[in-house]
């Protein structure tokens, strides 16, 4: 297993006033498309724990990707509240969304979203040189130290496509994780993968929750359970199964 650190324990990070890291409150997403009004999402309750990797699943056109986009802060609610930590998220402008979502959230996307004229290297340092919370003479050291631990030091210094689909998607973690954020959040990590690969980076996934991290994926992966802690079903923007949490 991969020892994840935890670099910065003396800068301000989320703090929780609850066991809840995550609080969803009537979050309800409507969009006017043509005249007519479609509800992306319906009355969402739901929180989520420091250290849950938690899975959230659904058909095509469920909700998925916009819960996605809401929990990171990349679009807002209809109406409703999001609580990450003691931030209400829902209540922040572009400007201070844009700084907390840069400290405290990481993201993984289905295709990497490597810069490509960037080595792999530069593409951990990045964040850092964005968000600044990291000194200038760490972050190379602290990007590599990231690339060993998802498995890939040795390709610190090539170019993404010199880089196999698999040690693309690590470098992308090693990325979402340059700013150590409480939260990640990855969206279908695995569906440009194969099957031997998508283990391997779900294994990532939960080495990490196990070091506190917290984890939100959107999936079609068919055997979710046996990797993370709990399971949201969307349907119609909406969480079916109750309360949409079960082990």
């Amino acid at each position: 297993m991969h020892n994840f650190e935890h670099p910065n324990r003396n800068e301000k990070k989320l703090s929780k006033n609850d066991d809840n890291l995550i609080r969803l409150t009537g979050v309800t997403k409507i969009h006017e498309i043509a005249g007519s009004t479609f509800h992306a999402l319906r009355e969402i309750n739901l929180q989520v724990k420091q250290g849950e990797f938690v899975a959230i699943i659904g058909k095509s056109g469920s909700g998925k990707s916009t819960m996605l986009n809401m929990l990171s802060g990349i679009d807002r609610p209809s109406s409703g509240e999001i609580w990450i930590g003691n931030t209400p998220v829902h209540t922040l402008d572009q400007d201070q969304l844009a700084k907390w979502r840069g400290r405290n959230v990481g993201v993984v996307f289905q295709f990497f979203q490597l810069l490509p004229t960037l080595t792999i290297l530069e593409n951990v340092m990045l964040p850092m040189d964005f968000c600044n919370t990291i000194p200038a003479r760490e972050r190379k050291g602290r990007a590599l130290n990231l690339l060993e631990q998802v498995g890939i030091s040795e390709q610190a210094d090539k170019l993404p496509a010199l880089l196999s689909g698999g040690q693309q998607q690590r470098a992308a973690i090693a990325r979402a994780l340059a700013n150590d954020p409480a939260l990640l959040m990855a969206d279908e990590p695995t569906g440009n993968l194969d099957s031997h690969t998508s283990e391997a980076i779900l294994q990532l996934f939960k080495e990490l929750a196990a070091s506190g991290k917290t984890i939100v994926m959107v999936t079609h992966e068919r055997d979710i359970m046996q990797w993370v802690s709990s399971v949201v079903k969307l349907a119609d923007g909406q969480v079916v199964n109750g309360s949409g949490l079960y082990d």
